[in-house]
């Protein structure tokens, strides 16, 4: 039966995703994401100008398919408080799915066997994200609700705080124990790096604004 073009598309992204996952961006041939998605080779090629564009639209499509990066926009412009923003940070990216773990397997063949697409990856789908955190937590620090840091260093730890958690469970086997629901460890890792290892969390007794202005302008220089 021929496939309509949306339809052929699909299964060939589908296939391709199964296949960089599993055998990194190198080791996968178009012929066997043609083989795997049942179609003529010459066909990826009507849809995708390279293997290199395959895998670009391959993530694309998982990643807007998920809606994180909206999630994630949309709690920093809220104008929410401190700990509800972060927790609606880490709960997105804390609710993971088979097709996530997928793609944490490709990113990590992609950063081990060719840098440029990894790096690629890091400017076009995770700098604008610490940028943005990072310019959260400058505000909070101005509002004297956090003490002073470097706001790139604390939006960097507390993303790692998530990744390294998310890491262990799909790379390193992890997941075969017992893991809180997405929103109860995502209020779990927040309270850890307000008010527990990083200490982000403002004193009591501090000296306000002009205290924390100070410090981050020595920081900045």
């Amino acid at each position: 039966m021929r496939l309509a073009a949306p339809d052929r598309r699909k299964r060939i992204l589908d296939a391709a995703m199964k296949l960089f996952s599993e055998q990194g961006f190198d080791g996968t041939s178009t012929r066997q994401i043609a083989e795997a998605a049942e179609i003529n080779e010459a066909l990826i090629f009507r849809h995708f100008k390279t293997k290199e564009d395959l895998y670009w639209s391959v993530l694309e499509d998982r990643i807007e398919r998920r809606g994180r990066n909206r999630r994630i926009r949309q709690a920093l412009e809220s104008g929410g408080g401190t700990r509800d923003v972060l927790v609606s940070i880490a709960e997105a990216l804390l609710d993971r799915t088979a097709d996530d773990a997928a793609v944490t397997r490709l990113l990590f063949y992609s950063a081990l066997r060719n840098p440029e697409l990894s790096d690629r990856f890091f400017q076009t789908y995770a700098h604008q994200k610490f940028e943005l955190l990072a310019e959260f937590i400058e505000r909070k620090i101005f509002d004297g609700e956090l003490r002073a840091v470097e706001p790139m260093v604390a939006a960097r730890s507390f993303m790692g705080m998530i990744i390294y958690h998310y890491l262990v469970q799909e790379l390193f086997g992890g997941g075969r124990l017992k893991s809180l629901e997405p929103r109860e460890l995502a209020e779990e890792v927040v309270d850890l790096f307000l008010g527990g290892t990083v200490a982000v969390k403002a004193r009591a007794g501090s000296n306000g604004r002009t205290g924390h202005r100070r410090k981050l302008v020595a920081l900045s220089k």
